[in-house]
């Protein structure tokens, strides 16, 4: 995590362990700029994808070394890969910007300062219960009149940029964001169909666990038994975006352990081996995916690790859950109908459009709601900001990226905006500022289907009971006096 964290010296050639001209497929067209979220804020050559790739040349050839300013150039790309999707010469830039993320760890290369922010963030995040600890303190505090006080006045300001970020996105805290009340075997509600793992995340578990909670309801009612280690840690995305190798390793063999010390002969998570491992946050997804790499092959799931969404329109959602499937309501406490349909966006989060070529299936679960209709944004591939700890790090990049964002899914008009990545759910909440709801698509099903609430659609929908069971299960409106 720090500079220990990283083997390779800032002498060594960034690209020795890239094939041999990997940069030089770059011919300058500039179809990256428009897509790149850094060159879209700050407007610099060289915080563009092709500026940087100039870069990495000028190092192979002797002409520069990495110093503080190469470094400022790198630290500001979000490692959003738009580029990548982009780039008519198919140029990898995500295995370039992750050759290059490592170098810019070692000591010297940022300010004191900053070296220890990014130290402090990497030893809380990744570890749920050390995040908790420090939510505990701040457990009154968020959402209490006197953050909203705080926040009117404008006092927060006197934090400095990176914790008044920090407290932008402290969200509210409920009693399951301090301990995961999950069993480790969870069986199906209806005949089975498979036996599957579930990642919890980090950060997520904490933030968010509704999302955790509503796709577990989710699995089990189309006839899914779920298995989730209660020992499970981080998966590493956090510390892999920042290129802490060593540390990332570390917690990817961790996190394999967990899922194999579940199941077998005598353990909680019964004799039988698992068809998947599935994530519900694509950043997660995006790290998990790279396991083979990453571990050297040395150890792995032994099974596929795909997204939920994938994973869910791969096998088909049960007859039994899509009959159970009811219209939600309208922010009005109206039902949606075939003449007044709920609309909803679905933000495509950076890690699952261009990091895994997610973009289609959380859609169609979607759409399987009744009277549920969507509406794209028209720059449905800018990165919102988040990007891991990017928000944290880099604020006012961010908050200008979190702006525009949030402009572009003002423009629909929708009620309701999905997003499947904790990291896109916390920015998109800050600049929404309450005036729209986001929540996870598997929430949004598991709430049409009368499984499971999740607050931020309850509060924004005007949901407070799920009513009846089988075919006469419906959201109502709340009751009146």
């Amino acid at each position: 995590m720090t500079s220990a964290d990283v083997t390779s010296k800032p002498t060594d050639n960034i690209l020795s362990s890239l094939p041999a001209g990997a940069a030089d497929p770059c011919v300058h067209c500039g179809f990256c700029l428009p897509t790149c979220a850094s060159y879209r804020v700050l407007g610099s050559e060289m915080d563009s994808p092709r500026g940087r790739i100039h870069i990495l040349k000028a190092i192979e050839n002797g002409e520069l070394e990495i110093d503080a300013t190469v470094t400022g150039h790198f630290d500001t790309c979000l490692g959003c890969f738009a580029c990548v999707s982009a780039c008519p010469s198919g140029v990898r830039y995500d295995q370039l910007i992750e050759a290059t993320r490592p170098k810019l760890n070692q000591t010297g290369l940022r300010a004191p300062c900053q070296n220890l922010f990014r130290q402090l963030l990497l030893l809380i995040l990744p570890y749920p219960q050390r995040l908790r600890t420090v939510l505990q303190s701040l457990r009154i505090y968020a959402g209490s009149p006197l953050q909203n006080l705080i926040r009117r006045y404008e006092l927060i300001n006197l934090l400095g940029p990176q914790l008044k970020a920090m407290e932008a996105l402290l969200p509210e805290l409920s009693p399951s964001s301090f301990r995961d009340e999950h069993k480790v075997l969870n069986p199906a509600n209806v005949p089975r169909r498979g036996r599957v793992g579930l990642v919890l995340g980090c950060v997520q578990r904490c933030f968010d666990p509704g999302v955790n909670q509503a796709t577990l309801e989710v699995l089990k009612a189309n006839g899914f038994e779920v298995v989730v280690p209660s020992d499970q840690g981080c998966c590493g995305a956090v510390t892999h975006h920042q290129g802490q190798l060593k540390q990332t390793h570390d917690f990817a063999e961790k996190l394999v352990r967990s899922f194999a010390l579940a199941i077998g002969p005598g353990r909680p998570g019964g004799n039988e081996p698992l068809e998947a491992v599935l994530i519900t946050a694509s950043g997660c997804g995006h790290t998990m995916k790279a396991y083979d790499a990453l571990l050297d092959g040395s150890s792995n799931f032994g099974v596929p690790v795909m997204d939920v969404h994938e994973f869910l329109i791969e096998r088909g959602l049960s007859k039994t859950f899509l009959g159970s499937l009811q219209p939600m309501l309208h922010p009005d406490g109206k039902p949606a109908s075939i003449d007044a349909p709920l609309a909803v966006t679905y933000h495509d989060a950076c890690h699952m459009i261009h990091g895994q070529g997610i973009t289609s299936q959380p859609r169609q679960l979607l759409q399987t709601i009744p009277h549920l209709f969507l509406r794209e944004a028209t720059e449905a591939n800018l990165c919102c900001g988040s990007a891991g700890i990017y928000n944290l790090v880099q604020p006012e990049e961010a908050a200008e990226l979190g702006r525009i964002k949030v402009a572009e899914l003002r423009k629909t008009s929708a009620e309701l905006i999905a997003s499947a990545n904790i990291g896109c759910s916390l920015q998109l909440r800050r600049h929404l500022d309450g005036d729209v709801a986001v929540a996870h698509p598997m929430e949004i099903l598991a709430c049409s289907a009368g499984l499971h609430q999740s607050p931020s659609i309850q509060k924004s929908l005007r949901i407070t009971k799920v009513a009846g069971e089988g075919d006469n299960r419906q959201l109502l409106p709340p009751a009146i006096g």
